[in-house]
């Protein structure tokens, strides 16, 4: 009988302990939300404000369409002065980021294999009078990317990319200069003219 109370007092502080926890996730969505520079549809999956990064809680510019999806483990950096914009119905597979410093853009119904990595700034370096990399000053550029597009896992887009409508991107491929609509890129991002409005 002691057994029986003791399992029961024990599952009943465990609901307590995890209705508290979510509630509080739910409050710090609200509050991540309710900020004048957030615009997330409200049928963003999963609504967890530990996706997002920014800079001691401050964040860019968030423009988010309605049903965008985020696998498991992805992140999506926007920090104060950059601006991202995600058209309608777009998904990210795991472990894929974003990490914005000026301006992402991706069109509606975009779909992101495992580990894509979008990044649109590099940072700086030079060799003059010893060739340096400098860890918190970089060069920035858009990157845009169209709709209807399949970028496949791993692939690394770069800064100042910008992807036309209706195109897939092979796995593993980095994307360092812009591709037209209406194309397939294969891992060494040779050009496949192909119209995919047939």
């Amino acid at each position: 009988m002691f057994q029986k109370i003791k399992n029961y007092l024990h599952k009943k502080i465990f609901k307590i302990v995890k209705d508290f926890e979510v509630l509080e996730e739910k409050k710090s969505w609200w509050r991540f939300i309710s900020k004048p520079n957030i615009n997330i549809h409200h049928t963003f999956a999963p609504q967890d404000v530990n996706i997002f990064k920014g800079n001691e809680g401050e964040f860019g510019n968030i423009i988010i369409g309605e049903t965008f999806f985020v696998r498991d483990y992805c992140r999506i950096s926007v920090l104060p002065g950059a601006t991202l914009n995600i058209g309608k119905g777009v998904f990210f597979n795991n472990y894929s980021s974003i990490n914005c410093l000026n301006s992402i853009t991706i069109g509606d119904n975009s779909i992101f294999g495992e580990g894509v990595k979008i990044y649109d700034h590099n940072h700086k370096y030079g060799f003059i009078p010893d060739f340096s990399v400098h860890k918190n000053d970089y060069t920035k550029a858009p990157v845009i990317i169209g709709k209807n597009c399949w970028i496949g896992s791993n692939t690394v887009i770069l800064k100042g990319v910008e992807i036309g409508d209706n195109c897939i991107i092979g796995a593993g491929c980095v994307i360092h200069k812009s591709v037209p609509a209406n194309t397939i890129i294969k891992n060494s991002q040779n050009l496949i003219p192909e119209s995919l409005q047939k």
